[in-house]
């Protein structure tokens, strides 16, 4: 089955909140991310894909009930006393975490008879670090004094050269920082698939915990649970847009954010008028009056926790688990990357008190090892035999005592490779290879972390394109782009063959393909085929079907790439049983800049638009036919 398409549509419109009301920074510190690296699209996508693969095969959220505890290391960066909170404080918002992400918190009474069949246990635990990540005793709390009035919500706080406190390891840890952020807000997130030196929560020291500096009406902990809420990959229950998509299926639709503690019931007048589910931790009521997360809140985090999600490492961590004292442990975490045809890497964590380690290695038939001291944490070999098993351990050395071997790690070689591949190295855009039209070429995904760029152009007289994907070793995916905007991805489920077909009236440019491997797939010795295709007249998929590009939609769905743009702009169109509709356009304050009514026919259609001239910024488009109304966010950025 072809993999839905995703859209990611992250960035919100900057909201006016007063002080009084809950005010999370999360978003905002997502939009800036997304400028400063355009690649977290491509992470966050890859992380959807995975989570609706996930809940395709645990609908419920999880494939058996168990209890996931994660390791969480708290960083107080103070200025004065009282942001200096105590360590009752900091086991107070523990406290608080246990209990709402197990709905065991004590006002689980106060859910509406309405959502209590829908109420999530989401069946996750925080500990306080018992262990840092060298392996030496601690109490889970860092504290660093500053003369920082004010942190903002730049990550200052979270980089040492910065006058903040690095983060510990993130696939061991969560981190949280307190600290006095300014502004009026109560705290952030970071989303997962962001860059590991930032991940994790910060939170302001006066809306932390129960107790000392928590100030009302934001006194109950429910900060940190919205947050985490997040870190775990959950939306704000509005969408961060009138009548928005928070990616979960039982939180009804909410026109947006509500304050205080709003009168049950609350109704949306949104489609259907619901009852608004305000007591929700991802919704921005006080912190008496939100008390639950639902089922699908439950599944799409524990997409993340679980599996290859993008926090499962935690549940392999020793955080929890103090280190033995005077003890010369063994080293955890072993693990092989980059491995060919004859080298491979292999990698361990540190362990506390080590003066060295000792490595060995052999091949899995033999009984002989062959042994390597080491300083470093990790060992490059070479000189391998293709298409062998191998077996590796590591040993503590800590002067004149070893530790016990480490659980034995095996890995097996490539084989050699059958194929040639002549247009590496193409690992960027900007290192694309120029390939020809209509001749199929051959390249290879030779590790995980390798990436295909290719190059072409159209003409003025042919300008629709087709690129095809064949004999797949693995489970490759590709996308187009029109220069730098992507205008086009085929994302099929294993070994499928990729094809796009984009039928485009737009002049001769220069267009790229990019080829790499789903999950790090890759085949180090057998090579796939491409075929770049140009035309005068529309491609067609299949005898009958003309689409413009290789995507499966959902029924309903209106869809808008790229998404940000800088030119030109898709929108996939569903006009259902009407043949009319009407496409409105509206700028951050809400004035229209764009209205045209529009023909097609049952079938999903497609409308391409030049809004390069444009201001930078957030846009809503919104699209009406018949009693259906559609909405979708875009961002225009300038290059």
């Amino acid at each position: 089955m072809i993999r839905h398409l995703l859209v990611l549509l992250f960035v919100v419109f900057t909201m006016s909140i007063g002080y009084s009301q809950k005010n999370c920074g999360a978003m905002e510190v997502l939009d800036r991310q997304l400028e400063e690296n355009p690649e977290l699209f491509q992470n966050m996508e890859i992380i959807e894909d995975q989570i609706r693969e996930f809940l395709k095969q645990n609908p419920q959220g999880t494939g058996q009930r168990y209890t996931v505890t994660i390791p969480t290391v708290v960083h107080v960066l103070y200025r004065t006393t009282s942001e200096n909170i105590s360590d009752a404080q900091i086991q107070s918002q523990i406290d608080v975490l246990n209990n709402d992400f197990s709905a065991a918190n004590s006002d689980l009474n106060l859910v509406p008879t309405l959502f209590q069949p829908v109420v999530g246990n989401i069946e996750v635990q925080f500990c306080l670090a018992q262990r840092t990540p060298t392996g030496a005793v601690t109490n889970g709390i860092t504290r660093k004094s500053t003369t920082r009035t004010t942190w903002g919500t730049n990550d200052d706080v979270k980089r040492s050269t910065q006058g903040g406190t690095d983060a510990w390891d993130r696939n061991q840890y969560l981190n949280i920082w307190v600290c006095n952020i300014g502004g009026g807000i109560l705290g952030y997130a970071q989303f997962p698939g962001g860059t590991a030196a930032t991940d994790g929560v910060v939170l302001d020291y006066r809306y932390t915990g129960t107790t000392g500096t928590a100030t009302a009406p934001f006194n109950k902990g429910r900060t940190a649970t919205h947050e985490v809420g997040h870190w775990l990959n959950l939306r704000h229950i509005w969408g961060d847009a009138t009548c928005g998509n928070d990616f979960v299926s039982d939180t009804p639709v909410h026109n947006t954010s509500n304050g205080g503690c709003p009168a049950y019931p609350h109704l949306s007048t949104c489609s259907g008028n619901p009852v608004e589910m305000t007591m929700n931790y991802m919704d921005y009521t006080d912190d008496a009056c939100m008390y639950m997360f639902s089922q699908g809140q439950k599944s799409r985090m524990r997409a993340v926790l679980e599996g290859t999600g993008a926090r499962s490492s935690l549940q392999n961590s020793l955080g929890c688990v103090p280190p033995t004292p005077g003890a010369c442990n063994a080293p955890t975490g072993l693990s092989s990357s980059n491995v060919g045809t004859t080298t491979a890497t292999l990698s361990w964590s540190p362990v506390s008190g080590a003066t060295g380690y000792g490595f060995e290695y052999k091949v899995s038939t033999a009984t002989t090892w062959t042994v390597q001291n080491v300083t470093a944490t990790s060992v490059n070999l070479s000189g391998l035999t293709a298409a062998t098993t191998y077996n590796v351990r590591v040993r503590t050395v800590c002067g004149s005592t070893n530790s016990s071997y480490s659980t034995i790690l095996s890995f097996t070689t490539q084989t050699t490779s059958t194929c040639t591949d002549i247009y590496e190295s193409n690992n960027s855009r900007n290192a694309a290879k120029v390939i020809p039209l209509g001749s199929p070429i051959t390249a290879r995904i030779s590790t995980s972390t390798d990436v295909d760029w290719f190059r072409f152009n159209n003409t003025s007289s042919q300008r629709r394109i087709r690129v095809t994907m064949t004999n797949l070793p693995a489970d490759y995916d590709m996308r187009l782009y029109r220069n730098s905007s992507e205008v086009a991805i085929s994302q099929n489920d294993g070994t499928n063959d990729e094809q796009i077909i984009f039928n485009t009236t737009t002049a001769a440019t220069t267009y790229y393909v990019q080829v790499y491997g789903y999950n790090g797939a890759f085949n180090n010795n057998s090579c796939y085929n491409l075929l770049a295709e140009i035309s005068g007249t529309n491609f067609r998929e299949g005898k009958e079907e003309e689409e413009p590009s290789h995507f499966e939609l959902v029924e309903d769905e209106f869809v808008v790439f790229p998404n940000p743009t800088s030119g030109d702009v898709t929108m996939m169109i569903p006009f259902g049983k009407y043949a009319t509709g009407s496409l409105q356009i509206y700028d951050i304050a809400g004035k229209l800049v764009f209205s045209q009514q529009m023909e097609g026919d049952r079938t999903v259609k497609t409308f391409n638009m030049d809004v390069s001239s444009f201001q930078a910024g957030m846009y809503l488009i919104n699209f009406t036919s018949g009693e259906k109304q559609y909405k979708q966010k875009l961002a225009i950025v300038r290059q």
